[in-house]
């Protein structure tokens, strides 16, 4: 072992260490690497219940994270493969985080008025919105290890075979497609956050995979393991792109199933980049519908055995169903310019509701990047959110939620200044 590994090993965390030594000594059988990317910055974000918070923060461009990749050269054209990637925080040291707004749940649930239900079932409001709170709003609240990535496949010469947690069709066109490829609060998914509007990634996943020439194709099926019937919280996604000589297309698509088999989360995206003057100039649109939310069909009866009266709670859990149900639009558009250390990039996203909620939402702002070396840049990044009407979202990064503002209709402005480094 080198001394430049040693010094490295002494920095790495007691689990991460092991991984890397592990790495070191399965090198003759295979390449095994340990990889990585450490995110920290100071965010400011304005228009929030607690005022404008000043906070540090882990992953204002991307998400921190370690992990362990491999392959196995088989022969005739197959190599095995893994990977298990795990997120971090750099500012606690744990796995999962809140949003900046912290357990505030939005305008729109908040109330019995809001949900149109008589005030004498405030208790029974408060409950549900301190469970929701508790249980959703935050990344990774289950703190699960490779909560990022984790997934075994063959590579054969006719596609991959990739079996676990992945990133989903869908989500891999819009993140190639938006302006900041879903770095920082630029990024066109964080008008979509709360609640969530995209599946980003789906567990108990089966994915074929295509990569021939310009062209990048997968289809993949998420078993549901919910139930007693496999419709329940079932998963599809199918994608396709072509990257040409400076400029590339691509669609996606996803559909999921809540937990008792109705279609749920359902997105379709289409996108495109084209290389104009000394930039890149970026284009995404999609379209989000959910008509039935999941993890809400048994609200009614969990409500019931607490003691609520049976048509208390499932006016309750209607109320719900209807006010979390998502239909909307978003579009992005953005240009990029790089000049040797310095990049540029200005982007502006559209939310357009569909629902009586009427959550419209635009982010317009820049961000800068420069690069210290290959690995090490410093980041600067000024946003923008106006939120009308019911609109109520706020500038979090690419690691983190940044949850919703003080009151439906309030603006909010983000200002974040960070250091990223990968290994």
């Amino acid at each position: 072992m080198t001394p430049r590994m040693r010094h490295r090993m002494l920095q790495l965390t007691p689990v991460a260490a092991v991984a890397a030594l592990a790495a070191v000594s399965a090198h003759a059988q295979q390449n095994v690497q340990l990889y990585g990317l450490v995110d920290a910055g100071i965010t400011h974000v304005t228009g929030l219940r607690q005022g404008s918070v000043t906070q540090l923060a882990s992953g204002i461009m991307e998400g921190s994270r370690w992990g362990l990749k491999g392959t196995e050269d088989l022969g005739g054209g197959y190599k095995a493969i893994f990977t298990l990637e795990s997120r971090f925080e750099v500012d606690t040291g744990s796995l999962s985080n809140r949003p900046i707004s912290g357990t505030q749940v939005p305008d729109r649930i908040a109330t019995p008025a809001a949900l149109n239900l008589p005030a004498a079932l405030a208790p029974v409001v408060n409950q549900v919105n301190a469970n929701i709170a508790n249980g959703t709003l935050g990344v990774n609240l289950n703190n699960n290890q490779f909560d990022r990535q984790a997934y075994v496949g063959l590579i054969t010469p006719v596609g991959a075979v990739l079996a676990g947690r992945m990133y989903t069709p869908d989500y891999e066109v819009s993140a190639e497609f938006d302006a900041m490829q879903t770095q920082s609060a630029l990024a066109a998914g964080q008008l979509a956050a709360i609640p969530a509007g995209f599946d980003i990634r789906v567990n108990n996943a089966l994915q074929y995979r295509v990569q021939t020439g310009g062209i990048t194709a997968s289809l993949m099926y998420g078993f549901g393991e919910t139930g007693n019937s496999s419709s329940n919280s079932r998963f599809v996604g199918l994608m396709g792109m072509y990257k040409g000589d400076g400029y590339a297309v691509g669609m996606g698509y996803n559909t999921r199933n809540n937990e008792v088999g109705q279609k749920s989360l359902t997105t379709t995206t289409v996108g495109g980049w084209v290389n104009v003057g000394p930039g890149k100039l970026s284009a995404v649109y999609s379209r989000h519908k959910d008509d039935h939310p999941s993890n809400l069909s048994t609200l009614a009866a969990t409500l019931t055995a607490g003691g609520v009266p049976a048509p208390a709670a499932a006016a309750v859990q209607a109320a719900y169903m209807n006010a979390l149900k998502q239909r909307f639009d978003l579009f992005n558009i953005g240009y990029r310019i790089t000049s040797g250390p310095h990049t540029v990039t200005v982007a502006y996203t559209n939310r357009n509701e569909k629902t009586s909620y009427d959550a419209d939402a635009r982010s317009y702002g820049v961000a800068y990047t420069y690069a210290l070396s290959k690995r090490t840049d410093l980041n600067a990044v000024v946003v923008r959110f106006d939120n009308r009407k019911n609109g109520q979202a706020a500038p979090g990064g690419n690691g983190y939620l940044g949850g919703v503002t003080r009151s439906a209709g309030t603006d909010s402005t983000g200002i974040a200044l960070g250091i990223r480094h990968r290994f």
